[in-house]
């Protein structure tokens, strides 16, 4: 049995120590609450079927279940980092159809308008963006030269965006979400070979580390989390577009296959909502889609979703 001292010593060793995490794993550091947060989706910029970077955005409702155009960026983006931030949403840098960009905008919900913030240190399409602690992540991608491994951190309290630590791997088309309060950098591409390792980064240290790697190797695949687990989708394997799915447990530090995609679904984007996994549009090989695919964390199946207004 605990007393409260107990409890105490140990919720003050696991936030005091966070390299002694891993070792630290019991039920009571698992959330309590959903931990993925009920909103809107908002699908952002992309790419036409002719292949043309596009400026429209759309929005999802879950509970209705529809698209609805949104207010448009003011830059073109496809193959942007897209990260919500304090009740903003953030587009960041991505590929204009002409060159890669280091420009950032925001969206403010509530006048419904687009506002460039302060501009990357690295220009970057393909990159890897979260939220986490009040301030947003940027993860490698692609400069229109190499991959990269550099990292930046957006304070919007100062409108700053200053350079981190290293990835341990240059890392373009990687899936990036936020579990447990440290940021995974699944997968991705250096330009030769395509990853099947994942990193992960404590903000508290500023050190990346190498966790289990997925069982399969993807690019250009979705990522999120739900339920405690982080949830690696489609992609691209080098030979195959890929519609299997796979689960990580940082308790375990196992990758599983969970159930696979009706589609498969590079470029694929992927949030969680409402308890929730959305696969939202992608390539599967022959045609950019505008389906949305939709798995229930609750009963582990994968069922077709509302297709997107705009193609």
């Amino acid at each position: 049995m605990y007393n409260f001292r107990d409890l105490l010593d140990e919720a003050k060793d696991y936030h005091l120590m966070p390299e002694r995490r891993s070792l630290l794993q019991t039920f009571k550091t698992r959330p309590r609450c959903c931990t993925d947060i009920p909103g809107i989706i908002y699908a952002v910029g992309g790419l036409t079927s002719s292949g043309d970077s596009l400026s429209t955005v759309e929005c999802y409702d879950p509970i209705v279940g529809r698209w609805t155009v949104a207010e448009a960026m003011s830059t073109m983006r496809s193959r942007v980092g897209v990260a919500v931030l304090n009740g903003y949403l953030y587009a960041i840098g991505g590929y204009d159809g002409m060159e890669r960009l280091s420009t950032v905008e925001v969206f403010q919900p509530d006048s419904k308008t687009w506002k460039k913030v302060a501009s990357m240190n690295c220009k970057r399409s393909a990159l890897g963006a979260a939220a986490l602690n009040k301030k947003l992540y940027v993860c490698g991608g692609y400069d229109g030269l190499s991959s990269l491994r550099t990292v930046e951190v957006y304070d919007p309290e100062k409108d700053v965006w200053t350079l981190l630590n290293n990835m341990l791997k240059h890392r373009s088309a990687a899936g990036v979400a936020v579990l447990d309060g440290e940021i995974y950098a699944c997968g991705g591409h250096d330009g030769l070979s395509i990853f099947d390792s994942v990193e992960c980064y404590n903000t508290s240290t500023n050190v990346w580390r190498y966790v289990e790697p997925m069982l399969i190797k993807r690019c250009r695949l979705g990522v999120a989390s739900i339920g405690g687990k982080l949830y690696a989708a489609g992609g691209y394997d080098g030979s195959v577009f890929l519609n299997s799915v796979e689960s990580y447990d940082p308790v375990t530090n196992v990758w599983t296959n969970v159930y696979s995609m009706q589609v498969r679904r590079s470029r694929v984007a992927m949030v969680a909502t409402y308890g929730k996994l959305y696969a939202i549009g992608g390539y599967d090989g022959i045609s950019n889609l505008t389906s949305v695919e939709m798995y229930d964390n609750e009963t582990g199946h994968m069922e077709n979703g509302c297709t997107y207004v705009c193609s």
